[in-house]
C-alpha cells in the first residue's frame, strides 16, 4: 500500500536519535523492559550496534561498572525506572549520560530529576521521543493494552477513567507527533445514548486537543512544514459498531485470527496442524508479520479467491527457479553452483508458500466443520438488515432457531448469533431471550455476556408494547444498492468505520454525530476544504484555493483513527481499502486488537468482581531491583596503554541540566548541556584526546567481538 509506514517512521526516530548522541564515540545503550519491547518491535539489534554501540543492556539487570564509557539511556517514564536511573547516577556507573525518554516524563518525576545534583553533573543530553506505541503493520498501530476495555466500560472502574484517558491521550499525541501531524479532531457522539460510557469520546478528544496544543506551544517547529494537507484525527470507541466484533469475516487475516489457534503476544505465531507438519519444518511455530510478503499481499483477500491465487503464485515461483525442478539431465558443475546459490532463497520461499497453503487449508476445514456458510448467510442479513437480494429479510427468527438447534454449530457461534439477533431486533422480551439461550444450550455464564452489552449501548430488553422499529442503523446500511458482481453473499456487511471514513472523505460526515473539538475553527475546514489546507498554512496567511479531490501525484492527507476499547481486523481492512480507493493515508490506532473470542470474554468480564480482572493498576507497583543499591566492589584496573590517562578536570565534570523544562520535547529536540569532552582545546584536553583515541582503537577491536553475543 502507498504511504509512509508507521513501522519505518518509528524505526527512523529511534535510530536517528541514537546516531545523534556523541557521534564518533563508543557508547552503551541502556533499555528497560518496556522500552526494549518498543525497540525490538521495529529495529534490528545489528542496526543499533552499527551506530558505535558496543552493547545493549537492560537497566533492571546486573551490569558492570564502565566509568570510561558513555551511556545512552532509552527509558520508559515510570517511577521504578527513574529509581533505576538514579541508582546508576549514584554509582557513576558510566562516564556521561545521554537520557532519552520514550514519552513525556510526569511532572513529579521530572521535578525529582531536576533537583538531583548527580543528574546535573552527569546528564549532558536530554530528549523525549514520543514513541510510546507499537506499530503492528504499516498503517495499524496498537497500544497493547487489553485492560483498557474493562477500565473504560466496567462499572467498578469509573474512578480510574480520568487517569486512563490522560494516558491514552498522551499515546495518541505521540502518534500524531511521530507522523508530524497537528490534526483537526472529530469524535464520536452517539445520538440518544442510553449508556453511561457515551461521553467517553468527547472527554478523550478534549484531553488530546489540550495536550496537542501544549506540545505545539512549547515546540515552535511543530508541526513541521509540509505540502501535505492538514491531517484529521477521528476518535471513536467500541460502541460505534457492536456487530463488527461478532460477525464471521472471510478475508484471510480476519478468518485465521478467528478460527485458527494463533499464538498472539508481542508477535503472532502459527503452528500447523499435525497433518501439515511435513510441509512447514516439523510443525514449529512460525511468525506471521510484516516480513512475510505473501501475508502482506493476501491478508485482505477473500478466502474464495485466496487458494487459487496462492497456487498460481507458487507455480510462478517454481518457474522462476527451474534449477530445482526434477530433471533427467546430468548435473554439471555450473548447474550445481546455480542451485546452491539460489537454495536459501528458494527454501525460504518454499516454506512461506507451504505455510500459507497450510493455514488456508486449515481455515477452510474449520469453515466446513462449523457450518459457517449457513451461519454467515443469516449473520449478514442480521447485520445489514437486508437479504442477498437487497430486500428486507423474512423468517429470520425461524432461521436463527434452526441454527441454534443444529449440533454442528459450536457454542461460541451460537452465542454470537443470539447477540446479533438481539442487536437486529434492538432488544427482545426477557422471556424470548431465555428461550433463545435454552435453545442454544449455553452455560449460565454466557447470559452475562448478553446482558452486559447494555453497558456498551445495546438495548437488551423490549417491552410488550414497545413500538420502536427494529434494525436502526446509524451506519453501515446500504439501501437501494445492488451487490457488486464480485461481492460474496457472505461478505455484504461493511464495518461502520468504513462508512464513517467514506463520508468524511466526501465531506458528508454528520457534524452532530462526529462534532469537532474546535467547531468555530475546524468545521469549515473539515467539511469543505480540508484537502487543500497544508501544514504550512497553519503558520502563514498564504491563501489556498479550492480544488477538486487531489490527484495521485499530490501528497495524501493523513487520517488517524483511534478506536478505544479495541478494533477488529475487519476495521483494519476497511482502513486500507479507504486509503486505496479515496487516495488517503488512513492509520488505524487502537488500544488492542479484538478477535471474536476475546471480545466475548471481555464483555462477559464486565459483570465480574473487579478484583478478579487483574488490572495493572491493582497489581503491586514495580520496584527497582535491590541489587542496584548494593555496594559493589570495583573491578581491578586493566592497563590499556603504557601511559594511563590523567583524571578529568573538575570543571569538565560539572555537566548541568537546564532548570527550565518544557512540558514536552519534540522528536530529536535534544538539549546539550556541555560540548563533547573531546572538543577541549587545552593542552591537557589534547593529551587526553590522544590517549583516549588509542584506547578507543583497542576498545573497537575488543567490543567488535565481545558485544555480539
Amino acid at each position: 500500500m502507498a504511504g509512509t509506514s508507521a513501522i519505518t517512521i518509528q524505526q527512523n526516530i529511534i535510530l536517528d536519535t541514537v546516531r545523534g548522541t556523541d557521534q564518533g564515540e563508543w557508547k552503551v545503550l541502556i533499555l528497560d523492559g518496556g522500552s526494549r519491547k518498543l525497540v525490538d518491535g521495529v529495529v534490528r539489534e545489528d542496526d543499533i550496534l552499527e551506530l558505535n554501540v558496543t552493547n545493549i543492556e537492560q537497566i533492571e539487570e546486573r551490569r558492570p561498572l564502565n566509568k570510561e564509557m558513555d551511556a545512552v539511556y532509552l527509558l520508559s517514564p515510570v517511577p521504578h525506572i527513574l529509581d533505576c536511573l538514579m541508582a546508576d547516577l549514584e554509582r557513576r556507573r558510566y562516564r556521561r549520560v545521554f537520557l532519552i525518554w520514550t514519552s513525556l516524563l510526569p511532572q513529579d518525576l521530572q521535578q525529582r530529576l531536576d533537583r538531583s545534583a548527580l543528574a546535573k553533573q552527569q546528564i549532558v543530553y536530554a530528549s523525549v521521543l514520543n514513541v510510546d506505541y507499537y506499530p503492528r503493520e504499516s498503517h495499524l498501530i496498537t497500544f497493547r493494552d487489553p485492560w483498557s476495555f474493562p477500565t473504560l466500560f466496567h462499572p467498578a472502574c469509573n474512578h480510574l477513567i480520568r487517569q486512563h484517558m490522560e494516558d491514552l491521550a498522551q499515546k495518541i499525541v505521540s502518534v500524531c507527533v511521530s507522523l508530524g501531524e497537528y490534526p483537526t479532531i472529530r469524535y464520536y457522539s452517539p445520538q440518544k445514548p442510553s449508556h453511561e460510557a457515551s461521553i467517553l469520546c468527547s472527554h478523550l478528544a478534549r484531553f488530546v486537543q489540550t495536550q496537542l496544543d501544549q506540545h505545539a506551544k512549547y515546540n515552535t517547529d511543530f508541526p513541521p512544514l509540509s505540502p501535505r494537507p492538514r491531517g484529521l484525527l477521528l476518535i471513536a470507541d467500541r460502541t460505534l459498531d457492536l456487530f463488527a466484533p461478532l460477525l464471521h469475516e472471510f478475508t484471510y487475516q480476519a478468518m485465521v485470527h478467528d478460527l485458527l489457534p494463533l499464538t498472539e503476544g508481542d508477535k503472532v505465531y502459527y503452528k500447523p496442524a499435525a497433518s501439515q507438519t511435513e510441509k512447514v519444518d516439523k510443525g514449529k511455530d512460525t511468525e506471521i508479520g510484516e516480513k512475510d510478503n505473501i501475508w502482506i499481499k493476501y491478508r485482505h483477500l477473500h478466502m474464495k479467491d485466496l487458494l487459487d491465487e496462492l497456487v498460481k503464485d507458487f507455480n510462478a515461483f517454481k518457474a522462476q527457479n527451474p534449477q530445482f525442478a526434477e530433471s533427467k539431465e546430468t548435473a554439471t558443475i555450473n548447474s550445481i553452483k546455480d542451485m546452491l546459490a539460489g537454495l536459501p532463497r528458494f527454501q525460504q520461499g518454499k516454506e512461506a508458500y507451504s505455510l500459507h497453503l497450510s493455514m488456508t487449508q486449515d481455515a477452510m476445514n474449520m469453515f466446513q466443520e462449523r457450518r459457517l456458510a449457513d451461519l454467515a448467510s443469516v449473520e449478514q442479513s442480521l447485520a445489514t438488515g437486508l437479504d442477498e437480494d437487497d430486500k428486507k429479510p423474512k423468517n429470520l427468527a425461524d432461521q436463527v432457531i434452526r441454527l441454534l438447534d443444529d449440533d454442528a454449530i459450536q457454542s461460541p457461534d451460537r452465542l454470537r448469533l443470539i447477540i446479533q439477533y438481539l442487536l437486529y431486533r434492538d432488544g427482545l422480551l426477557p422471556t424470548d431471550i431465555q428461550k433463545l439461550l435454552a435453545h442454544a444450550r449455553l452455560p449460565a455464564q454466557d447470559s452475562e455476556v448478553v446482558y452486559n452489552l447494555e453497558l456498551l449501548g445495546a438495548h437488551i430488553n423490549r417491552a410488550v408494547k414497545d413500538t420502536r422499529p427494529v434494525a436502526q442503523y446509524p451506519f453501515g446500511k446500504r439501501e437501494g444498492r445492488a451487490p457488486a458482481a464480485s461481492e460474496s453473499g457472505l461478505s455484504r456487511f461493511e464495518p461502520a468505520l468504513k462508512v464513517v471514513l467514506q463520508d468524511q472523505c466526501r465531506g458528508a460526515l454528520d457534524e452532530h454525530t462526529f462534532p469537532f473539538t474546535k467547531p468555530h475553527l475546524d468545521a469549515a475546514e473539515g467539511l469543505m476544504g480540508q484537502e487543500n489546507l497544508s501544514q504550512a498554512s497553519l503558520r502563514s496567511a498564504k491563501p489556498t484555493w479550492a480544488r477538486t479531490r487531489p490527484s495521485n501525484l499530490e501528497p495524501r492527507q493523513r487520517i488517524i483513527v483511534f478506536m478505544a476499547g479495541g478494533a477488529t481486523y475487519s476495521e483494519s481492512r476497511a482502513c486500507y481499502e479507504v486509503s486505496q480507493s479515496l487516495n488517503k493515508d488512513v492509520y488505524l490506532t487502537t488500544t488492542h486488537l479484538l478477535t471474536p473470542s476475546l471480545y466475548l470474554r471481555q464483555v462477559g468480564d464486565l459483570s465480574v468482581d473487579r478484583r478478579s480482572l487483574d488490572l495493572p493498576v491493582d497489581r503491586p507497583k514495580p520496584r527497582a531491583p535491590d541489587h542496584l543499591f548494593e555496594k559493589e566492589m570495583p573491578a581491578p584496573p586493566t592497563p590499556t596503554s603504557s601511559q594511563k590517562p590523567q583524571p578529568l578536570k573538575q570543571g569538565m565534570q560539572q555537566m548541568g541540566i537546564s532548570d527550565e523544562a518544557h512540558p514536552r520535547l519534540s522528536n530529536g529536540n535534544m538539549q546539550h548541556h556541555q560540548p563533547p569532552l573531546s572538543g577541549s582545546s587545552s593542552s591537557t584536553g589534547g593529551r587526553l584526546t590522544k590517549d583516549r583515541d588509542k584506547e578507543s582503537e583497542k576498545k573497537k577491536k575488543h567490543h567488535f567481538f565481545s558485544s555480539r553475543r
